[in-house]
């Protein structure tokens, strides 16, 4: 009663990873509160699940073993989440910001009355005064995430409702192993009594997985062009200089809405969030939404002809001037000095 949920998306018996990264979380969040941290898991083939999580803290893992399960299908496992979080009663449940995430996030909150924040990039306990009601709330989860096109960073609390609902993009959080040997229960549930069989009436036959040809989140350096960058043809600038790096090339959602690059390579809280070795950010002003998906670059380079960029200010090295002129330069000093 009154623990941390977090709901695990399994793909062929493998958890993702934004699961892992939640359980990191949790684990801190359900330390702070003095409570439980519980993970769901329905599917088929589960028999690893334990395994992969059970390092992360988990102290007991809800298992719902059924082939019908997998792939994901809304119906069955909004039933498994709604009817769960009835008897176990939850004060946080977190899931992942991703397809199946937004698919059953707000289905869940809606059947609990319980409400849900979307994309955070922060998650807190707090306490909270509220003047006018006269009345504090103590250990609330502050849901924090930009709003307003990014002008504002929102603090969004729910004072009343349980459980506390909020979903997070992958990479937001870091996924690191609380202890190999960490032992947590195994609790395995009945499908049956939690889900109807009308609940099935939808079976997949086949589906098709495009993977993307792009994997700027693993790269260790990422060359990063804005709406600075002027054209699609300065562009190819930044692929130059990644070329010579071994980078991979990222852009802002400004950049990818004016057409310079492809969406995949979007850098930021409507993109990929992501953690370099090093960062070069070319022709970026530093949107809130931006920096949200790259501030934990260990080094950032920032070349922009505006001294006063927003970026700068969390660069470790700024470079003033025009990329046109800045980045052949790199590329010349570079190969001169690698060889």
């Amino acid at each position: 009663m009154n623990n941390i949920f977090v709901y695990l998306e399994i793909d062929e018996g493998t958890v993702a990873d934004v699961s892992l990264e939640l359980l990191t979380k949790g684990r801190s969040l359900a330390n702070q509160l003095g409570c439980k941290l519980e993970a769901i898991a329905a599917g088929g083939k589960l028999d690893t699940v334990g395994k992969q999580v059970f390092p992360y803290g988990v102290d007991a893992l809800h298992v719902f073993n059924d082939e019908r399960l997998s792939p994901y299908t809304t119906l069955p496992h909004t039933s498994i989440l709604v009817n769960l979080f009835k008897e176990e009663k939850p004060q946080i449940c977190l899931m992942g910001a991703t397809i199946i995430g937004r698919d059953l996030g707000p289905r869940v909150s809606s059947a609990l009355g319980s409400g849900l924040t979307a994309d955070c990039t922060s998650l807190e306990i707090g306490n909270h005064e509220d003047k006018k009601a006269g009345k504090t709330y103590e250990n609330l989860l502050y849901q924090i995430r930009p709003a307003f096109g990014g002008n504002i960073v929102a603090w969004i609390i729910n004072p009343d409702c349980r459980p506390q609902m909020a979903t997070v993009r992958e990479g937001v959080m870091k996924k690191e192993i609380l202890d190999p040997e960490y032992k947590g229960e195994l609790v395995e549930h009945d499908v049956k009594d939690y889900v109807k069989d009308e609940d099935f009436v939808i079976t997949i036959l086949d589906r098709h997985i495009e993977k993307s040809k792009v994997n700027i989140k693993n790269s260790p350096i990422i060359v990063s062009g804005g709406y600075g960058v002027g054209s699609k043809e300065n562009f190819q600038l930044l692929y130059d200089l990644a070329n010579v790096l071994g980078a991979e090339v990222g852009a802002s959602r400004a950049a990818v809405d004016a057409g310079f690059a492809e969406h995949e390579r979007q850098v930021g809280q409507t993109g990929v969030t992501v953690r370099p070795k090093v960062y070069i950010a070319c022709g970026i002003s530093g949107q809130i939404q931006h920096i949200a998906g790259m501030q934990d670059s260990s080094l950032i380079i920032s070349i922009n002809n505006d001294p006063n960029a927003p970026i700068n200010t969390i660069a470790d090295y700024v470079i003033t001037g025009e990329i046109e002129k800045v980045i052949p330069k790199m590329i010349k000093y570079y190969k001169k000095n690698s060889k």
